[in-house]
């Protein structure tokens, strides 16, 4: 019997869930009866005579079945089928659905800013706000799988992502909303160990929800007075501990733009015309940068016209630092063959193994052959923080440039990066264009808080607010402790590894949070040390990865480096993580590649 005509059980049918997106005499004729089907005989009743539906009726089942797809799409099988409210502590819930609006029956014309709209707008925030309540749980639930994964052609289907010419109604817009959370990666979870951002902090969530609603661009004072002044007052913070006793900063949308911004002003600084005139009759300018280094510093050189010929990779030692003497011998052999070095740009946290390089004597050498010395510490930066960790930076006040992210070790929400500079007036001299309908110089206010000519974009997002209200909520204090608790948790896995049958580390003394290492399955165990073994083991990690994505409770990300074949990589800046987490991860590692 077609679901269009049933009624039995007392059950019953509501024909306004049938279509999402139809015409308005469409849901005029769906607002019926669509029920049909006479009353079940008894056993001495006379056996009914077959009812012709009537035009009406007809139409609405014939509606149903064209849209069967829809119905798929919108509602399960379960919330088609209405069950009658029963006594007790039912009946509350009953009036809260009462409550609840139709959001099959409503568009997004029905909501703010249209006439009438506030009720039904506070309604669908509401359910909104829930949908994001429970991901957010989900995010601390160990029971709750990391991802659950599906190839793209599946997900595909399942996320029905066409895009129609007539609205969907707020219902398919509340389930877009859950199925997008479903399937995307809990990257707040503490068993996801696979990028440097990882977690899920409440305050700065509920930073990003304020600047989001608050909706405005960081261009001008004018529109944004409260983020501009937030912006300059976090800024000079981050100089404070950095060790710049002036300077400029501004916030960018991301590390890889952060370090663009570092070439550009490097390039700037050495060849201020190029502004105007372009590369034109300027020398071969080289960069240098650890092999090991980010690769947005070679995208930078490309973007920046220097080139990515004209990036000069220097070798690094057996901990993955950059080998001071092979960078002074680069440089002499780039004067020698005239062209012009003007940038060295040195890593504190390297992507992979997590090194940091030698600030002091690469600061010593920038000073030598006066070259603009720049730090990525988009990842290490943090460790500035850490009374016990900062250490690990010494001599970053020499710095020209430091990159910094706070959406990393610190654990702001994405996206949150920082440019921070020893010398003021050099950010606007480089980017400024003066646009005259926004940075007019005769506004009735100081126009030295109008920062958005300072900025390579012309639209720039509130990304301080979250981070400055995160730091507000936890001070330095609070973020020391949770930088030292994720070093602790490295060199906890480090004991591990070396405890532990089958594991060999990659790189003996970690200097950061990032672990390094490779599994060896029973079969590899006793072979020899040969090629064969290296080619095998090779092999290992993607075949782990795989198994564990499809499984879904764990993520860790793997790589080659160089001459190594490919290892596991474990880094962790989740403070939600614990010893439980690190010995979880290795159990699953074990377990999902001991038959290999």
């Amino acid at each position: 019997m077609p679901l269009a005509t049933r009624i039995s059980n007392n059950l019953i049918i509501d024909s306004n869930l049938i279509e999402t997106s139809v015409s308005e005499e469409d849901e005029n004729v769906e607002n019926g009866d669509i029920s049909n089907e006479a009353p079940s005989p008894t056993s001495d009743s006379i056996p009914p005579t077959p009812t012709t539906p009537s035009p009406r009726q007809a139409r609405v089942a014939r509606l149903f079945h064209e849209r069967r797809r829809l119905v798929g799409r919108t509602v399960s099988e379960g919330q088609l089928l209405t069950k009658p409210v029963a006594n007790g502590n039912d009946l509350g819930k009953s009036r809260e659905a009462e409550d609840t609006p139709d959001f099959y029956e409503h568009r997004a014309k029905d909501l703010l800013p249209y006439k009438g709209g506030e009720g039904l707008t506070h309604k669908f925030l509401e359910e909104i706000l829930k949908i994001l309540l429970d991901y957010v749980n989900e995010n601390f639930d160990r029971s709750v799988k990391v991802i659950d994964f599906h190839h793209p052609h599946d997900l595909k289907e399942k996320l029905h992502l066409e895009l129609r010419d007539k609205p969907e109604n707020l219902d398919q817009i509340l389930d877009d909303c859950r199925k997008t959370l479903q399937y995307c990666v809990r990257t707040g979870h503490p068993r996801f160990f696979n990028q440097l951002s990882t977690g899920l902090d409440i305050v700065s969530l509920a930073g990003h929800w304020v600047s989001t609603t608050a909706n405005t661009n960081m261009f001008t004072y004018e529109i944004a007075p409260v983020f501009t002044l937030i912006e300059k007052a976090t800024l000079k913070k981050m100089r404070e501990l950095i060790g710049f006793t002036d300077g400029d900063g501004i916030f960018s949308p991301g590390g890889a733009i952060s370090n663009l911004y570092a070439v550009l002003l490097a390039r700037h600084k050495k060849f201020p015309s190029c502004k105007r005139r372009g590369l034109n009759n300027l020398p071969t300018l080289v960069m240098f940068t650890s092999e090991h280094s980010h690769f947005s510093l070679k995208r930078a050189a490309a973007i920046s016209g220097i080139g990515t010929d004209n990036v000069m990779y220097i070798n690094t030692d057996e901990r993955g630092k950059i080998c001071v003497e092979d960078l002074e011998n680069k440089i002499q052999q780039t004067i020698a063959r005239g062209d012009e070095p003007f940038l060295v740009s040195a890593t504190a946290g390297t992507t992979v193994v997590g090194a940091f390089d030698p600030i002091n004597e690469i600061a010593d050498i920038c000073k030598k052959y006066k070259l603009w010395f720049h730090v990525d510490a988009a990842w290490g930066g943090s460790v500035l923080l850490s009374r016990k960790y900062k250490h690990l930076v010494d001599g970053l006040h020499r710095a020209d440039s430091v990159t910094w992210n706070p959406h990393k070790m610190m654990g702001v929400t994405l996206q949150c990066s920082a440019i921070l500079l020893r010398e003021d007036g050099l950010l606007e001299d480089c980017n400024s264009m003066r646009a005259t309908y926004l940075f007019q110089q005769d506004k009735h206010y100081d126009v030295c808080f109008d920062t958005g000519d300072k900025a390579i974009q012309c639209g720039r997002s509130t990304d301080v607010f979250r981070f400055w209200l995160t730091w507000r909520a936890k001070g330095t204090k609070g973020f020391e402790s949770q930088v030292n608790k994720l070093f602790d948790l490295a060199h906890y896995l480090v004991d591990r590894l070396r405890a532990k049958d089958g594991f060999q580390l990659v790189f003996e003394k970690p200097e950061c949070t990032n672990v390094c290492f490779w599994y060896y399955p029973p079969s590899l165990r006793e072979l020899e040390d040969c090629q064969e073994k290296q080619l095998r083991l090779h092999k290992i990690a993607p075949l782990i990865k795989g198994r564990m994505m499809n499984d879904g409770k764990l993520m860790v990300g793997y790589q080659p480096l160089n001459d190594k074949v490919n290892f596991f990589r474990w880094v962790v800046s989740n403070p939600a993580a614990t010893k439980a987490d690190v010995d979880f991860m290795l159990d699953e590692i074990e377990r999902l590649g001991h038959d290999l």
